[in-house]
């Protein structure tokens, strides 16, 4: 799965690809905003990525897509 974090005053937003459901991430993020703490989220590597909850314009949740590579006809 796709996560897509914007943050304030940075013009590139931080991308990972999560083995979490959507609804992992969704309460994660829920969780984070509710106490005012601090968003920390885990990408299929094993790395995390926390980021200050003030700091947070906008999280979008995706399903990763798979383009097709090669030739392919459609």
């Amino acid at each position: 799965m796709e996560v897509k974090i914007g943050v304030q005053h940075s013009p590139r937003e931080l991308v990972l690809e999560s083995a979490q459901t959507p609804a992992e991430v969704e309460e994660a993020v829920s969780e984070a905003l509710a106490k005012d703490g601090v968003l920390a989220l885990t990408d299929e590597k094993g790395r995390k990525v926390i980021i200050p909850v003030a700091k947070v314009a906008y999280v979008e949740i995706a399903e990763a897509s798979h383009r097709p590579f090669g030739f392919t006809t459609r």
